[in-house]
């Protein structure tokens, strides 16, 4: 397969894959008994963690913004892009360092440890992008910060500060995403590989 040729079918496959996450992104739900509603969970990087295994690291990054990208144009958004720019740079995170460590060493045991790694920067990631970007945008949108911690304490009472919030929700639950993506991917990659990697099934 030629560079030329090579360019135009991870292209063609970055936004067949990007598409999908898009949707999956759309189908995002709460879980108010674990942490407040407007944190959302979702599996929408998990077409991103195939395009980085699959033709690297960049290309799941292309996905990540391409997904949220897609998302703001056809599905408008509620959060004033703040809900996407913290989708995205998560998401970012956790399949750019994945693929770069799947990149070293493509086995399943390379695989693996490029997950777990992956989900667990994508939740360190976590702490200082809600603490020092999103969280202050959102306080500023929706009636300051007493609003958001009081929504935190109705699960938890005593936690104190938007730190301790993140510490105990959030950064937790980013890992479990995180976690949960990288089993789904090892479901279906082996399955989508012909179509990933552009070759024909095998009988």
């Amino acid at each position: 397969m030629t560079k030329s040729t090579l360019r135009v079918r991870n292209l063609v496959v970055t936004a067949m894959l990007s598409a999908v996450a898009a949707v999956l992104m759309m189908l995002s739900f709460s879980l108010p008994m674990l942490i407040p509603g407007f944190v959302k969970m979702d599996v929408s990087e998990l077409p991103a963690l195939l395009a980085a295994f699959s033709m690297g690291p960049a290309w799941g990054v292309l996905v990540c913004l391409l997904k949220n990208l897609l998302n703001l144009i056809v599905g408008g958004t509620t959060t004033a892009g703040v809900g996407e720019l913290c989708n995205f740079l998560l998401g970012a995170a956790f399949v750019a360092s994945a693929g770069l460590v799947y990149q070293r060493n493509k086995t399943l045991r390379g695989a693996v440890v490029a997950s777990l790694l992956g989900a667990a920067v994508m939740a360190v990631v976590s702490l200082p992008v809600n603490y020092f970007v999103i969280y202050p945008v959102y306080s500023n949108l929706y009636g300051g910060m007493d609003l958001i911690i009081e929504a935190y304490q109705a699960l938890r009472p005593d936690v104190n500060g938007l730190l301790e919030c993140l510490l105990i929700f959030n950064t937790p639950f980013t890992l479990v995403k995180g976690l949960l993506t990288s089993v789904l991917a090892f479901v279906v990659y082996k399955p989508l590989s012909p179509m990933l990697h552009g070759r024909k099934k095998s009988a």
